[in-house]
């Protein structure tokens, strides 16, 4: 597998309906059928070792996967190994004659020629021979090369929104809101009742910051509305910044009507991740900005925030109301697993991918790390029930964007620069292209 078609496939715009047809992926939002009961391919005596590498340094969920495996081989052992600085040490762990036969890859791979090795390595898991299940993957979540082959599957997804706090919203006779006008009447009740600050978040150049969740999702609709503009947007020309506009006005509009305070939550939110979640814990804030990253941390921190224990609430994630017809659920995958197409055990590998890519097994891994299934099915943990009716056409593949990584830099660092007061709108749009390095 070349390099040069591995790369393109992180700029395809989508899937063409043909290859969507040679795979007959279920459409967003329906359920994929599937036998409730694993059927073995191979002996249940066969023995190996299948060692599994990556970057979690705590990989709870795949050892969960391990053990139901093991039911059907139980003469299989299956290990995990965290490799520390992934990013060079994977490729050189698959050259070495130990290496492992399955491994955690990501979508910035793709672009990067050190990655070479990695892909070169994959097998193709589209082949119809390998009998796995790709139905039960959602839309959003596919990641399928130009050519058709599939050599990533995902495993965990993310998404961007808010945790809102329900309790909150029913203490003062609201109802979580569907579209912006409501969220802008919520705010204005919940200020009007004394809560300073309805939405917070981590104020930082970071996805899971306050910016990228509220107003990205917003900004990529437009882009994908207008697909001319990926070229100039990827290219960093200038003119291409316009298209920044109606996200960096909604975020300029929250912050002047007082909804979002940039100073209040650099001061009382130390980081993305940890503090946000122990800041929303003190169960004065009625919607907390974030990412899915920082969801799968909630449930672990319960019993460490003092405030929780004494004063437990009930809380969800939404995606942000940022129209008046609602939002948009960004699909982006947080981790793929590929297969090592030279392992020694390469049967038994191919098994084991086979048994993990059915909705149980992905949903129950996701449930443990409180992580977004890559299936549609997001009944198994509570706190993401709300997409469970979430309208598929508001649904939105990062991957289809055709947008690279530094698109991103430069739209958060608009965004930053515009609520912190640094920049007008009409001079982060201007200045396109130069701001992440301003």
């Amino acid at each position: 597998m070349k390099m040069e078609t591995v790369r393109m496939a992180k700029r395809m715009l989508g899937l063409t309906s043909a290859v969507a047809m040679v795979f007959c992926f279920t459409a967003c939002g329906q359920k994929a059928e599937e036998s409730t009961e694993f059927k073995p391919a191979l002996s249940s005596e066969t023995s190996c070792q299948i060692k599994v590498a990556g970057n979690y340094s705590n990989f709870e969920s795949l050892e969960s996967e391990f053990e139901r495996f093991y039911e059907y081989y139980p003469n299989v052992s299956l290990n995990y190994v965290y490799l520390d600085d992934y990013s060079n040490t994977i490729t050189s762990a698959l050259m070495s004659d130990e290496a492992p036969d399955i491994y955690v890859t990501t979508t910035w791979m793709l672009d990067d020629p050190k990655m070479a090795p990695v892909f070169e390595n994959a097998e193709i898991l589209s082949d119809p021979a390998l009998d796995i299940n790709l139905e039960c993957i959602r839309k959003g979540a596919r990641w399928t090369l130009e050519n058709g082959d599939v050599v990533m599957l995902p495993i965990f997804t993310r998404s961007y929104g808010m945790l809102v706090n329900m309790d909150l919203f029913e203490k003062n006779g609201l109802e979580v809101p569907d579209n912006y006008s409501e969220l802008v009447d919520a705010c204005d009740k919940f200020k009007a009742a004394g809560y300073e600050t309805p939405v917070m978040g981590a104020n930082s150049l970071t996805v899971a910051g306050m910016y990228y969740p509220f107003a990205f999702p917003l900004f990529c609709d437009g882009v994908l509305k207008k697909p001319e503009s990926v070229e100039p947007l990827n290219s960093m020309e200038k003119s291409a910044g316009e298209m920044m506009r109606p996200a960096l006005e909604k975020i300029k509009t929250f912050v002047d009507k007082g909804y979002m305070d940039p100073e209040r939550c650099s001061n009382e939110i130390e980081d993305d991740y940890n503090a946000v979640i122990m800041r929303f814990f003190e169960g004065d804030v009625p919607m907390m900005l974030g990412s899915g990253d920082m969801v799968s941390g909630t449930q672990k921190r319960e019993s460490k925030s003092e405030a929780f224990v004494a004063n437990p609430f009930k809380y969800k994630f939404y995606v942000v109301p940022i129209e008046d017809e609602g939002g948009y659920f960004l699909d982006s995958v947080n981790l793929f697993f590929s297969v090592n197409k030279n392992s020694l055990n390469l049967d038994m590998t191919n098994e084991f991918i086979r048994f993990i890519m059915r909705e149980k097994e992905l949903g129950n891994m996701a449930a443990i790390k409180r992580l977004i299934t890559p299936t549609n099915d997001f009944s198994l943990d509570e706190v993401y029930s709300s997409l469970e009716e979430f309208p598929e056409d508001r649904y939105i593949s990062y991957q289809e964007t055709g947008l690279n990584d530094a698109v991103n830099k430069e739209f958060l660092a608009a965004a930053y620069k515009v609520a912190n007061g640094e920049m007008t709108i009409d001079a982060a749009v201007s200045g396109y292209g130069s701001l992440w390095d301003e």
